[in-house]
């Protein structure tokens, strides 16, 4: 029983639980945001790009081939991301603080 007792207390202590949650959260954020991003916000900025289509535009030099729009997607995905991020960590923050006074 002892074994149990340590593996709950280090559950508890480490909160491991509430990190699953937030892995878990933070998988389906992604898939919301690339969804976000592929579905309706590249479609809008696509008539703006070279070749018509942001997931095959490409810069050719020569032998080299640099996939640009594939790219422009995953930077916007990863500020969109970053953003909401950064914005439940100020608001928890900001509760911590608060909490404190």
């Amino acid at each position: 029983m002892s074994l149990i007792k340590d593996f709950m207390d280090f559950l508890k202590e480490y909160k491991v639980i509430a990190l699953a949650v937030a892995f878990i959260i933070g998988a389906a954020l992604t898939a919301l945001v690339t969804s976000l991003v592929n579905d309706i916000v590249m479609p809008v900025i696509t008539p703006f790009i070279p070749g018509g289509s942001w997931q095959t535009a490409a810069l050719a030099l020569g032998p080299i081939v640099i996939k640009w729009g594939s790219f422009l997607g995953a930077v916007i995905n990863f500020v969109i991301i970053a953003l909401v991020v950064f914005m439940i960590a100020k608001m928890v923050l900001k509760e911590e603080k608060v909490g404190k006074k």
